[in-house]
């Protein structure tokens, strides 16, 4: 769905009212992005186990570009590479813009909570340098992978499920600015953490203390996450069916 500026009234841009496997069709997409070169969206259609690119034009069909596992998180670099985290190889892979074939760049040596192992990847995020950051949701952390590593740096989290300031509890959406600062949906938590560049805990911007809720001071299950030019954050508030828009004081 696409909505406009200081509209409240959306427009499909792919996918149906039902879902199956079908070109035209998506099942629990989970993430999509936008490709400026190529002006075209690029959408991980989860239950449908692919990757589809759809063209900006009017009668444009999405075109699987790939295919056969659990792909949930999407990212894209400065140079054009695609990265794509999949929840069943326990793995993140880099892909040019003219391969299906990509290569690993987080995980790939099994489930697992070693420094060289990923459980259940779902968002990730790319910095300038091509370091990768990842929510390793099951393992309740968030990993950096600088380029070329072999094994990730725990950056948030990282030490069991809870709600302590060290703890995470299934993080999801994720963004990391220009000084390091890491903000993380801390999903089941419900809330949004910041975690400051080498922080050994993080602060609530978001949410109203682990408490599910509809007030506008709550959240519930929160997923994604994106800034605008502005300094606003705006939060896919899952189980409450709405995006909610925060002023956050950066660092």
């Amino acid at each position: 769905m696409k909505f406009s500026r200081s509209t409240t009234i959306a427009r499909t841009i792919a996918g149906k009212n039902i879902s199956e496997y079908d070109p035209g069709f998506l099942c629990e997409p989970s993430n999509v992005i936008y490709d400026h070169k190529a002006k075209s969206f690029i959408i991980s259609d989860y239950n449908n186990r692919r990757v589809l690119r759809l063209f900006q034009k009017r009668g444009a069909c999405p075109e699987t570009i790939i295919r056969g596992s659990g792909y949930y998180g999407l990212a894209m670099d400065d140079e054009g590479f695609l990265y794509v985290s999949d929840t069943e190889q326990h793995e993140v892979r880099r892909y040019r813009s003219d391969s299906s074939h990509g290569k690993v760049v987080a995980g790939g040596n099994g489930q697992g909570s070693n420094r060289n192992q990923l459980n259940h990847p779902t968002y990730i995020f790319v910095g300038p340098d091509q370091a990768v950051y990842v929510s390793d949701t099951w393992n309740n952390r968030v990993v950096k992978w600088n380029k070329d590593a072999t094994s990730g740096v725990v950056v948030a989290g990282g030490h069991g499920k809870g709600k302590d300031g060290t703890q995470l509890h299934y993080p999801t959406g994720l963004v990391v600015d220009e000084l390091g600062t890491i903000y993380v949906a801390d999903c089941w938590n419900h809330r949004v953490m910041q975690w400051s560049k080498g922080a050994s805990h993080g602060k609530m911007i978001a949410g109203n203390r682990f408490l599910a809720g509809h007030k506008a001071n709550q959240l519930n299950g929160p997923e994604g996450l994106a800034f605008d030019g502005s300094g606003n954050l705006y939060v896919a508030d899952s189980n409450n069916h709405r995006i909610q828009r925060f002023l956050i004081q950066t660092v």
